[in-house]
């Protein structure tokens, strides 16, 4: 039988290599709009985050989806990116119990 591959990809807060599915994916939009994608599946580029608060407060602080988009991205864009990245790890955390 063949063994299926898993993709892995790289957290930009961390620099672990994990499964894509345990990371959140966030995405320029070729509109120029930065925004979380949890199904991976939108259109856009791509960077992937941690389901950590730890992991998004190092991208923040080392501008590093500023690099991954090659765009300034404003304080606003990361407060709402926090905001929805607390919500999901809420609504998993309710799922859970």
């Amino acid at each position: 039988m063949k063994v299926k591959k898993i993709p892995m990809r790289m957290c930009i807060g961390c620099g672990e290599m994990q499964e894509k599915r345990a990371l959140i994916r966030a995405i320029k939009t070729p509109e120029g709009e930065i925004m979380l994608d949890f199904t991976g599946k939108k259109s856009g580029r791509g960077a992937y985050l941690c389901k950590s608060m730890d992991c998004f407060a190092q991208a923040q602080k080392g501008r590093k989806l500023e690099r991954a988009f090659s765009c300034k991205v404003d304080a606003a864009v990361y407060e709402e990116l926090k905001n929805a990245l607390q919500h999901e790890m809420d609504q998993s955390a309710d799922h859970l119990s």
